[in-house]
């Protein structure tokens, strides 16, 4: 089985690679505060002051958005429930808050939909290609909705080489190991022989607890994050990852 070479770090007999999506292989944090910014003015029209507060919950902060902020890291749901909180908090019933947390994000897809698609960051499509004919598994685990990456897939072309891809809408969701197990089983791998490809603590701690093979975390501004920290590698670039 192959070797996987990331700097100074060789991870032997290597199997398949699961990958993170937003922030690993889409560069999606300007698609997502723009979509941040418009849930929150949504509900701030039907809960007028709400803005400052919800806008740093979901981590978006002047003209960035966190990487391990909420919007960055966390699933719709998630999302939607810490909205809730906010607008419950201002003397909401809950079920009125989830209703109207709801509605701002229905509504935000909807006025979202006709923005300009995020990119795939430098290199990638390159190096999953060679990864794939190096005879390696690929998959792609993510809080983002299945539907969403399997659109993401079709639109970089990557169908060919992405053999599995699952989002947060199924059975098992990041940060639960037993999501990462779910996906090697699928693939026909084992947890031992498989990497995870992340930029986040929930990918880092997902995979060490499923009994990974290692982590490789990414960060494409800055390999020294925070963000990254426990994990085995850390790269600020995927052309980084070889095969040998």
């Amino acid at each position: 089985m192959p070797t996987i070479n990331c700097q100074n770090k060789k991870f032997l007999n290597i199997e398949a690679i699961i990958f993170d999506k937003d922030g690993t292989l889409e560069d999606s944090a300007s698609f997502l505060r723009e979509l941040g910014i418009k849930i929150v003015q949504l509900i701030e029209a039907e809960i007028p002051g709400i803005s400052p507060s919800l806008l740093l919950s979901l981590g978006i902060r002047d003209d960035s958005l966190d990487p391990t902020g909420l919007m960055a890291v966390g699933s719709r749901l998630e999302n939607e429930i810490a909205s809730a909180a906010y607008i419950a908090e201002r003397g909401k019933g809950w079920f009125t808050a989830r209703k109207i947390a709801q509605k701002a994000f229905n509504q935000a897809d909807i006025l979202q939909k006709d923005a300009q698609s995020s990119s795939i960051f430098p290199g990638c499509l390159e190096v999953i290609k060679s990864l794939h004919l190096a005879g390696l598994k690929l998959a792609i685990l993510s809080l983002d909705s299945t539907a969403n990456i399997g659109s993401f897939i079709e639109r970089h072309q990557l169908s060919d080489f992405i053999a599995l891809y699952q989002g947060a809408d199924q059975r098992y969701s990041k940060p639960d190991p037993a999501c990462f197990r779910e996906v090697c089983q699928k693939l026909g791998v084992a947890c031992k022989n498989t990497l995870m490809v992340g930029d986040s603590q929930i990918d880092i701690s997902m995979a060490k607890n499923a009994g990974a093979a290692g982590v490789i975390g990414i960060c494409w501004t800055d390999a020294l994050s925070k963000s990254l920290e426990g994990a085995d590698v850390k790269i600020a670039h995927i052309q980084t990852i070889s095969i040998s």
